[in-house]
């Protein structure tokens, strides 16, 4: 419809939604949903690219000593989003026609690790997650995980920058316990952060 409009200001005739249909399959264009793409501004984009040009020269083998790990977090949801239905005006406040939904769902953390080795174990547990919980994590899942994909070989454990996991007692535990830590390129600067960045030629979005 927005096209269809454009269209007639544009060509200042009338013009029908078929008719614009027609003209965009003789175009051979097709409608999709746009991709969705975190934003990254130029300050985050250059710790990428920092991050890269560091680990340039890492090689399958190394990469293979690296026990990554994500958490995620999953919504319990009723029905499919977007439901349509084919009613008329006069049934819009039919119960037949009403999409079912909760003012706040229930949800649940997933935590999981894995290797080229093989697959680690899989935690989950309800509510948020803080330092605490996630130690416990690490000790009852990652820990054994661990040593029972790599049998005592080295290993670098990776995990990405959310609170828990930069928390100042999470990386007191890990130094504790002699982890090595593969640090990991920021997709959040904080604002410590920008006045270093400065300095590396990257201009401030503030």
């Amino acid at each position: 419809m927005e096209i269809t409009t454009w269209a007639q200001e544009y060509f200042q005739k009338t013009l029908s939604v078929n008719t614009i249909h027609r003209a965009i399959r003789r175009c051979q264009l097709k409608l999709y949903r746009s991709k969705k793409k975190p934003y990254l501004n130029m300050i985050q984009n250059r710790r990428r690219f920092l991050w890269a040009k560091a680990h340039l020269k890492w090689t399958v083998a190394k990469c293979k000593t690296v026990l990554w790990s994500d958490g995620s977090k999953f919504e319990v949801l009723f029905g499919k989003l977007g439901r349509h239905v084919i009613r008329t005006k006069e049934d819009k406040d039919s119960p037949s026609c009403y999409q079912r939904s909760v003012q706040k769902p229930a949800s649940l953390m997933v935590w999981g690790c894995m290797s080229a080795c093989g697959m680690g174990s899989l935690h989950i547990w309800k509510g948020t997650i803080n330092a605490e919980r996630y130690i416990q994590v690490l000790e009852q899942h990652m820990l054994p995980s661990r040593r029972r994909l790599f049998q005592g070989r080295p290993c670098i454990f990776q995990h990405d920058n959310a609170r828990p996991h930069t928390a100042s007692i999470t990386t007191s535990w890990l130094r504790r316990r002699r982890i090595q830590v593969l640090k990991w390129p920021p997709s959040e600067m904080q604002a410590s952060e920008l006045s270093a960045d400065n300095n590396l030629g990257c201009p401030c979005p503030l």
